[in-house]
């Protein structure tokens, strides 16, 4: 005879979870026709599946740790070669400090989530603190403070609903920083207010991580909408080869709040490319990077997928030409498809002066780009 658990319900409930996942969202009624498109998505999937696992199995706000997000082998997100995130969970309940560094970085912030509780993808933005606002000392280290009495500087409140602390570190190196485990940053959060040693685990504890890695998965799939059929932030252009003007998101959920985006699908022809033309804004931070339409980036490790200001190679007049192609056309700042006839294009600017450019884009053959 079987035992029956609360953590064995939970897991049947994950099984038909990923049933349903691959009945539905690795279809058409997702958009997607081809069998490139269902592996694709597969593929996914399993990186979904393992930053789930790894950020919301074990999850206490009490107990709090800082755990990476992505890395060049787990994409999901819109993740970005020129950058490393973290996060960890927490709530109202309590305070937490935390010790981290720049570690070099050229843009540094952190920023409150509410909504992401259970493993729910977060609502919106609740607080946000960049390295212009922080205490550094001579060697990049800080110390910042969550929830509990307010503090002068060096903190930030936890509104109800506050359940996820965001960090994010972007770096314009010549080679991505995601690739370089030495510039993996140090950051550590610690609970003022917890009490006494946490139970050991439990039918219940273990059946309630199970679900939490249900909601994210679910979040990440089921939960979203095809590009196509949603309506889209006024970042985000479903035209493609057409980019709006790049914006801040406002307080939209996982968005960095004192960024400018802009976002458009590419769709080039076997024998075709994309030449992009603008500048790079005064600001903190700007870089390029071509998703899969699953917001995943392109091998940034082996290929030439983004480019940020120290990888660009300018014109005379300060402005920059981009070519993204399925083939290296012999050019300064090409950026590899990976024989993908259709993605993604998404820029992102930190701490903008002035106003940013949009940049244009222009179709043309791929014989032509000499001319």
């Amino acid at each position: 005879m079987t035992l029956q658990t609360k953590s064995r319900t939970a897991l049947g409930e994950f099984i038909e979870l990923l049933q349903e996942i691959d009945a539905r969202w690795s279809s058409a009624e997702w958009n997607l026709n081809s069998p490139e498109d269902i592996v694709g998505s597969h593929r996914a999937l399993m990186h979904i599946i393992e930053a789930s696992l790894i950020g919301n199995f074990e999850l206490d706000a009490s107990q709090p740790d800082f755990r990476r997000i992505t890395t060049s082998s787990r994409k999901l997100t819109g993740d970005n070669s020129d950058a490393i995130y973290f996060d960890a969970p927490v709530s109202p309940d309590h305070a937490y400090v935390i010790h981290g560094s720049i570690h070099g970085a050229a843009y540094f912030s952190l920023t409150i989530e509410v909504g992401a509780e259970d493993g729910h993808m977060a609502t919106r933005t609740a607080g946000v603190i960049n390295d212009e606002n922080l205490e550094i000392d001579s060697n990049g280290n800080f110390t910042l403070y969550l929830g509990g009495e307010p503090r002068d500087r060096g903190w930030l409140p936890l509104e109800p609903g506050a359940s996820r602390v965001t960090t994010r570190h972007y770096f314009e190196h010549t080679t991505p920083a995601a690739t370089d485990p030495d510039l993996e940053p140090r950051i550590r959060i610690e609970c003022l207010t917890a009490k006494g040693v946490p139970a050991a685990p439990s039918d219940e504890t273990v059946a309630a991580g199970i679900r939490r890695v249900c909601n994210a998965i679910h979040g990440r799939t089921l939960g979203m909408p095809p590009m196509a059929n949603s309506v889209p932030p006024a970042f985000l252009s479903l035209t493609p080869n057409e980019f709006p003007q790049p914006q801040p998101p406002g307080d939209f959920g996982l968005a960095a709040y004192d960024a400018h985006y802009s976002m458009a699908p590419f769709f080039i022809g076997a024998d075709e490319a994309l030449v992009i033309t603008g500048r790079w804004p005064e600001c903190r931070f700007g870089n390029v990077c071509l998703w899969n339409r699953f917001q995943q980036t392109f091998d940034f490790r082996n290929r030439s997928v983004s480019l940020n200001r120290t990888q660009t190679v300018l014109e005379s007049d300060g402005s920059f030409k981009m070519i993204i192609a399925h083939s290296d056309p012999a050019l300064p700042n090409w950026l590899d498809t990976e024989g993908n006839f259709f993605g993604l294009v998404f820029w992102r600017f930190f701490l903008v002066a002035g106003d940013a450019e949009t940049p244009k884009a222009e179709l043309i053959k791929l014989a032509d780009l000499g001319t």
